[in-house]
């Protein structure tokens, strides 16, 4: 059986659905991930500003809130949740290009239309910011507008980084560079680390077969490396060996 998997086939409409209201500045200033958010670069004395222009939006698991090629009126940053990054091909195939959680800023690397899709995993709490008065903000705080640019120069090298992943590594190698692109969302590497997505979008994200994706986990269990635990969750056990796997330096 080939590696190479088709992209998703979901031809159902995904409407968005959104409930939101203007945040406080209390909350901002409170707020738990401002500290690994573009938010962070705002001071004390002006966030409310900031808050004036974001508006706390819930999003259920299913549900888009980025629509491809749809008018790119508005930034996202995510606040709480898990979200899956594709684009689509015109016969209702979905390829997954990338997926993001708590602190991650999306909707930077695109002109005057989105350029991919986002569909919540889970329940999911985002600000959003409009882009007009985004851009009203950052003549008046440079350091925004530098940390938004920084945040659009990683999804280039996240794009590029994948690019390397779909076409010179091994499954393993993939498998074990994904595992490492998760560790580095939480805050202590030895915790259990969250892996909310299906089996399927993993294998469709690493260009492999999901049999595949279960088999490499498998043995990666069995060499110790990993161990699988509940809820969806995997716990980094040979860091150095995988971070060798990852590198294609495994002997």
């Amino acid at each position: 059986m080939s590696d190479q998997t088709t992209c998703q086939r979901d031809a159902r409409p995904r409407r968005l659905i959104l409930a939101g209201a203007h945040r406080q500045p209390g909350y901002c200033l409170s707020c738990g991930i401002r500290a690994q958010s573009v938010c962070s670069v705002i001071d004390d004395d002006d966030i409310a500003r900031l808050a004036e222009t974001a508006v706390e939006t819930l999003v259920l698991p299913g549900r888009s809130f980025i629509e491809e090629g749809a008018p790119a009126t508005d930034f996202y940053n995510i606040t709480s949740g898990n979200v899956k990054l594709f684009k689509a091909l015109p016969d209702g195939r979905r390829q997954i290009t990338g997926f993001a959680t708590t602190g991650h800023f999306l909707g930077l690397a695109v002109s005057d239309l989105y350029a991919f899709g986002a569909e919540a995993i889970d329940t999911v709490r985002l600000c959003r910011f409009s882009r007009a008065r985004m851009r009203l903000l950052m003549d008046d705080f440079p350091r925004l507008e530098r940390r938004l640019l920084a945040e659009a120069s990683n999804e280039l090298v996240a794009a590029q980084n994948q690019m390397l992943l779909l076409g010179r590594k091994t499954a393993r190698e993939r498998v074990a560079s994904f595992l490492l692109e998760r560790v580095r969302e939480v805050p202590n590497p030895s915790e259990d680390v969250p892996l909310p997505m299906t089996r399927s979008d993993m294998a469709d994200y690493l260009g492999l077969t999901i049999e595949t994706v279960s088999r490499t986990l498998s043995w990666m269990r069995t060499e110790r490396l990993v161990t699988i635990g509940k809820g969806h969750t995997v716990r980094i056990t040979a860091m150095e060996r995988l971070h060798a796997l990852a590198a294609g330096e495994a002997g």
